[in-house]
């Protein structure tokens, strides 16, 4: 039989734990996938024009403008980072949710876009091809819309941003990703940034010898992660490609941004990411 302190001890225990839990999941769902963290960090790049050096870039990654990430919330982020004056603003995929109302919702959102003093542009991401992956119409569809508010977008295709080659390489999982085309006329001397949704993409075939930076998204950093341990899920084949900088073979380092949306509204120990380059002469 259990003694009266014991059973106490005991109820108390259980309320704690149901408290905790509680707790713990409206934080998960209502606090951290609003709480946004601006990483400030230096992208060091060879033979950067000296024009170049000291100025800004802002990757935003994985919005998924759409029903289940709140507009107000997106927009303030952009408010946040117009007011940082970038130089450069960088998308990297993952600009809509695979809804049917995905064109009209963007052109809503997308039109408030922070535009950046040299440029703006982005690529694709799986989610804006529509379900499945497989709406290649949806992705032709989105990207004059998003032309129009300022946001151009690559598709295995480089930029020169004043002597700066960006290369964007489209989506793998909508099966677009040609790197060979986008990479096999780049003149090599110059210096070079690719961005690319998927960071799997890192592994594949085709980069001709391109040394630099891979700027990534995707992952959303797994979006719960136990403390002390890696994220139990991750939309990849290559587990070591959670977040943050990892190095890759063929003297490439991949950023893998945390997103600023999500596909299930919540987060765990995995806040949302703006990250802010610094451009510098390796």
């Amino acid at each position: 039989m259990v003694n009266p302190s014991r059973r106490q001890f005991l109820w108390k225990s259980l309320g704690s734990t149901i408290a905790l839990a509680s707790g713990t999941g409206l934080y998960a769902w209502r606090i951290e996938p609003h709480w946004v963290e601006f990483v400030e960090r230096a992208l060091p790049i060879a033979n950067l024009p000296a024009a170049l050096a000291g100025r800004t870039l802002v990757q935003l990654s994985d919005l998924h403008v759409g029903a289940r990430v709140d507009d107000d919330y997106v927009l303030d982020v952009f408010d946040r980072v117009r007011a940082l004056g970038p130089d450069i603003v960088a998308y990297t995929g993952d600009f809509t949710e695979n809804d049917r109302h995905m064109l009209a919702h963007a052109r809503r959102i997308y039109r408030h876009t922070p535009i950046g003093r040299l440029a703006t542009i982005g690529v694709f991401g799986n989610h804006d091809y529509g379900q499945g992956w497989m709406r290649a119409d949806l992705a032709a569809a989105l990207a004059p819309v998003l032309a129009d508010c300022g946001i151009r977008v690559l598709r295995n295709e480089v930029v020169d941003i004043a002597g700066l080659d960006v290369v964007g390489l489209d989506d793998l999982w909508a099966k677009h990703f040609q790197p060979t085309a986008a990479l096999a006329y780049r003149d090599t001397r110059k210096p070079a940034l690719v961005l690319s949704h998927n960071p799997d993409t890192a592994d594949e075939p085709g980069w001709l010898g391109y040394e630099g930076w891979i700027l990534s998204g995707h992952t959303h950093g797994g979006q719960c992660k136990p403390p002390f341990l890696p994220p139990p899920l991750l939309p990849v084949r290559n587990m070591r490609y959670t977040s943050g900088e990892i190095e890759v073979p063929g003297n490439r380092r991949l950023y893998i941004n945390r997103g600023i949306g999500h596909t299930l509204r919540v987060r765990f120990n995995v806040r949302p990411e703006v990250t802010v380059f610094t451009l510098q002469r390796a």
